[in-house]
């Protein structure tokens, strides 16, 4: 029987090698639904035979291969075929494969197809789990909470949509990176999110340890537009601040899954290569926006200022509250308004706090606004008003880990 860590890290290979072998197969036919069906036979038999036979010493050249001919046999056993059809057989039997460099810009070209602003956020966000992550149907309808018919729905519309409207299948020209990467780096950090508020894959909370990890796949992803992209300091940013959030989050949440406050983590489980890693980005990302920084690279700049805190009570507020200060100039959101209210509070002391939060507008179906507001309350010894708050805060939905927070919190306050 195969090691667990041996299948995890044959799982992780084929999934990597097949990513870049189905945006050659999409650039060679033209179509996202051919390539992906024959590169899941690939994969498939991939993890069928690997684990007994060794794995290939060009993995990626045996998948592709694998996926090339079963490409050909899609087309060729469809009852009518067309002149492209027919084009895309003598495509793939004369395509060489391809360069390390070309297969980069062949997934770089899939990333931004996925990622097309014409595709709902929704869209994009559960077509780059299936198509850029590897996950399943059923896998992207769990991780976003949707009946797995819906998502397969939704999957077949995102890409009739690409097909019928024939959203180019390429990078964008330079005056059109910038509004395409946007929507690239959200949704990355979208997916990124999606993950983070809940415990890690790895057993702790009562997670499968082989479930898949929203969170780790949308560092991954990040990871891939990094290497495609260096240059970019909204990609630098997002990937730093993944890296340093990433890094907090064995700390997040109790041996019974609920969440732990920033305060009480302990912060001898973080991970310091991230912080590491994530520290020298946005070193690098400000350097590169010296008088107008990318709003991930601010973003990653405050979540080092915590990272690198020795304990909480060592934790640099005033640098922090002047970074959301530096975010408001290019990211001005109510929630940006509330995290820095948050900070005051730390600084200068919960009724400062409290009156911050009060001003920001915009977030009364927000449940982090009123959880916050609540905290303050409690610290102010204004309890009823707290219960009150919390309990608006349940009402509007908490991630399920914050929710069990704020019922013992709320319990602390009635012993």
């Amino acid at each position: 029987m195969i090691d667990p860590d041996a299948a995890t890290s044959l799982d992780r290979l084929v999934r990597t090698e097949g990513r870049a072998v189905l945006a050659t197969l999409v650039r060679t036919t033209g179509r996202l639904d051919l390539a992906e069906d024959a590169v899941q036979e690939a994969v498939v038999r991939a993890l069928e035979t690997w684990p007994r036979d060794g794995v290939p010493d060009h993995p990626r050249a045996w998948l592709t291969t694998v996926a090339r001919n079963r490409a050909v046999d899609i087309v060729r056993r469809e009852a009518r075929r067309d002149h492209k059809e027919e084009e895309a057989v003598r495509l793939l039997d004369d395509d060489p494969a391809p360069t390390d460099s070309q297969a980069e810009h062949d997934v770089l070209r899939l990333v931004f197809t996925c990622c097309h602003p014409t595709l709902s956020l929704d869209a994009q966000v559960a077509l780059s789990l299936r198509t850029l992550c590897g996950f399943t149907t059923a896998e992207v309808a769990a991780a976003l909470l949707v009946p797995e018919g819906t998502m397969a729905k939704r999957l077949t519309r995102a890409r009739q949509k690409i097909a019928i409207a024939k959203i180019p299948y390429r990078v964008p020209d330079d005056h059109e990176l910038p509004d395409r990467l946007a929507g690239v780096a959200a949704t990355v950090y979208l997916v990124f999110n999606a993950g983070y508020g809940t415990p890690p894959a790895d057993g702790k909370g009562g997670r499968d340890a082989v479930e898949r990890d929203l969170a780790v796949e949308a560092v991954e992803l990040a990871r891939l537009l990094h290497d495609l992209m260096p240059d970019e300091p909204g990609v630098i940013g997002l990937l730093a601040l993944l890296f340093l959030q990433q890094a907090r989050r064995p700390g997040r949440f109790g041996a019974d899954g609920v969440a732990v406050a920033l305060a009480d983590q302990d912060r001898s489980g973080w991970d310091l290569s991230l912080v590491h890693e994530g520290v020298v980005l946005v070193g690098d990302g400000l350097r590169r926006t010296p008088d107008s920084p990318d709003p991930y690279v601010v973003q990653a700049a405050i979540a080092a200022c915590h990272a690198l805190a020795p304990s909480w009570s060592e934790t640099d507020w005033d640098a922090i509250v002047s970074w959301y200060d530096v975010l408001l100039t290019v990211h001005a959101t109510p929630v940006v308004r509330l995290n820095r209210a948050v900070a005051i509070s730390e600084r200068d002391g919960a009724e400062a706090g409290l009156a911050a939060v009060d001003e920001v507008g915009g977030l009364d179906a927000y449940p982090f606004w009123h959880a916050s507001r609540a905290e303050l309350l409690a610290r102010l010894g204004r309890t009823d008003e707290a219960r009150v708050a919390w309990d608006q805060a349940l009402e509007l939905g908490l991630p399920r880990p914050n929710a069990r927070w704020v019922r013992r919190r709320m319990a602390t306050l009635d012993a």
